[in-house]
């Protein structure tokens, strides 16, 4: 099996698990929204949701700090990172998630991470660009970074092939809870 199967089968597991997740998304935000607590003041970078991903957005908006969002600038590039706040004008950006018209940079302390797939080691699958593990290592070596996978529990798997690129997170939050890594 590749990457690029486990990426088929995943999209299928959280596309299953996003339409019927009755209630599910709201007990993940709710645990989002607890673990952010712990970042008051931090700069938080959340998510545009594409696709079937979970929505951040209600965790992110409680959060007690700066906000900004990811954005795809060239391939092969770490992300930037636009300030953002709910009802702020966006423009499109790449792969259909919208981006803040606003070209104020921040550079976020904390991040909710996207994923496919996820298991207990921290480690994820994403899409394939290696945008969020290029900008993890150029983060960390900056200082320190706290990265939170957000996914449903169904994401969980235990035969992910990783890569020496691959950065882990340092949680994970699911519609079960939070898993310490």
């Amino acid at each position: 099996m590749t990457k690029d199967d486990q990426r088929k089968q995943a999209f299928g597991i959280r596309k299953l698990a996003h339409a019927a997740r009755d209630g599910r998304d709201e007990r993940a935000q709710d645990y989002l929204a607890t673990m952010i607590g712990h970042f008051s003041g931090k700069v938080l970078s959340g998510y545009m949701p594409i696709r079937t991903e979970i929505d951040p957005h209600p965790a992110m908006a409680v959060h007690d700090g700066p906000l900004c969002v990811p954005v795809v600038e060239a391939a092969g590039q770490p992300l930037a990172f636009r300030r953002w706040s709910a009802g702020c004008a966006m423009i499109p950006g790449a792969f259909g998630a919208p981006i803040p018209a606003d070209e104020t940079p921040l550079t976020p302390e904390v991040l909710i991470v996207p994923l496919l797939a996820f298991d207990r080691r921290g480690y994820r699958l994403g899409y394939g660009g290696g945008f969020y593990d290029r900008t993890l290592e150029a983060l960390r070596a900056r200082g320190p970074v706290t990265a939170i996978g957000f996914a449903y529990a169904a994401q969980e798997r235990h035969d992910l092939l990783l890569e020496p690129t691959d950065q882990p997170l340092d949680l994970i939050v699911t519609d079960h809870g939070i898993l310490q890594v």
